[in-house]
């Protein structure tokens, strides 16, 4: 029986193969390196333009006169090429890939480490290099090497303050920063039916903090509901019936609120084992943080209270956006004094709308806690919408057990 990366690459683990790709994306930031090398190649070839998408995500709005310059480059790129082209204010190029621009059964490239997140709903989704997506706007394709799989069971279901996050943290500890390189997690088990789309998101998005090519849910009754609310009608994917090689267990019945602690993604202990520890900022956004669901849940602990730290909230997307205009949970964030920015990746990539200063701390839903990424000298701390929730009120780390 074949893993669910073998049957959409066609063929077995370790065969090298060439396959179409059916849609691929870029940033403002990589698509600038891509144009270069598209260009260099000088076919002046751009293939299917219907199927490749430029988001602007990284440095939105822009943050210098040479950001602007450039990004008006690359809105000139994509008017003559066709390609789809997504404003300041659209949001992370994953999220917005994945409000129904990603299919079961795909095979999904974006020049982003994290592109891994679209495996949620059951596609071959991986990052690939600047000059390897400038291939493939001159081609139509690129070739894989098909990976092995690490089967991930989940069992039970969440309870009490833990979340999705809480569930990737987990994995990630339990697999190291190099513990699945290059292979894909596949996440099985009756525990990983009861997860939402928002939440399988998450955990495919941190696939790539364990070296991971790959993290894919099967597309099941969840992921066609997901996409009927878009108007699309998917297919379901049958479970993969063997067992693993490789493979871990996780019951979510255990899973508690945890910490990721600077500067590795894959040193996690309790959220209980640091508790008072004082922050400067918290952050609730990104690829792992910024969805509705997470901003519904922060919103829940905070209504009616005041934080006591400086808390920057930058939703996932325009429509994450709208959503929590329409139900006031965007009223009740910055009612409790949290600053709310542009859609987009904010400052975890530490170019700019929330920068640490030297020594500063910052509690972050982000999916990277690596030395000065989000400002030199800064520490940042991993953890869930409802940990920095709980962090925000305290201005220190704190359980949000503590406020069920």
């Amino acid at each position: 029986m074949s893993t669910l990366s073998e049957r959409i690459l066609g063929a077995g683990a370790g065969a090298y193969v060439d396959r179409a790709v059916d849609r691929a994306y870029v940033h403002d930031g990589t698509g600038l390196l891509a144009r270069a090398a598209w260009t260099e190649i000088g076919s002046g070839v751009f293939t299917d333009p219907d199927r490749r998408y430029l988001i602007f995500d990284h440095i939105v709005p822009a943050n210098t006169s040479m950001t602007a310059d450039l990004q008006q480059e690359m809105r000139e790129f994509a008017a003559m090429t066709g390609m789809h082209f997504f404003e300041v204010g659209a949001g992370v190029c994953h999220q917005v890939m994945a409000e129904g621009r990603a299919l079961p059964g795909e095979v999904i490239v974006g020049a982003d480490s994290h592109s891994c997140t679209l495996g949620a709903l059951g596609a071959f989704a991986t990052g690939v290099g600047a000059t390897d997506m400038a291939g493939i706007w001159a081609t139509g394709g690129t070739w894989f090497r098909v990976p092995e799989t690490t089967g991930i069971f989940l069992e039970g279901a969440l309870s009490g303050a833990a979340s999705a996050k809480d569930v990737a943290l987990a994995y990630v500890g339990a697999l190291g920063m190099d513990g699945a390189t290059y292979r894909a997690l596949e996440f099985v088990g009756e525990g990983a039916v009861s997860l939402s789309m928002a939440d399988r998101l998450t955990l495919c998005n941190m696939a790539v903090e364990t070296g991971a090519k790959a993290g894919i849910f099967y597309a099941d009754r969840v992921t066609r509901d997901y996409l009927a609310g878009f108007g699309i009608a998917a297919e379901q994917q049958a479970p993969h019936a063997g067992g693993y090689p490789d493979e871990i267990a996780i019951d979510l019945e255990d899973v508690v609120p945890l910490l990721a602690l600077p500067p590795r993604v894959d040193t996690v202990c309790p959220v209980a084992e640091k508790e008072g520890l004082p922050v400067d900022q918290v952050f609730l956004g990104t690829c792992t943080g910024g969805r509705y669901e997470d901003l519904a849940a922060f919103a829940a602990l905070v209504r009616g209270k005041q934080v006591a730290v400086r808390t920057v909230v930058v939703p996932a997307s325009r429509a994450v956006l709208m959503q929590a205009v329409s139900t006031g949970v965007l009223a009740d964030l910055v009612a409790a004094g949290c600053a709310v920015a542009t859609p987009g990746c904010g400052p975890c990539l530490g170019a700019h709308m929330g920068v640490l200063g030297e020594g500063e701390v910052c509690l972050s839903t982000a999916n990277r806690n690596f030395k000065n990424r989000m400002g030199v000298g800064g520490e940042i701390y991993l953890a869930s919408p409802m940990t920095a929730a709980a962090t925000a009120l305290a201005g220190a780390i704190t359980s949000p057990e503590e406020f069920l």
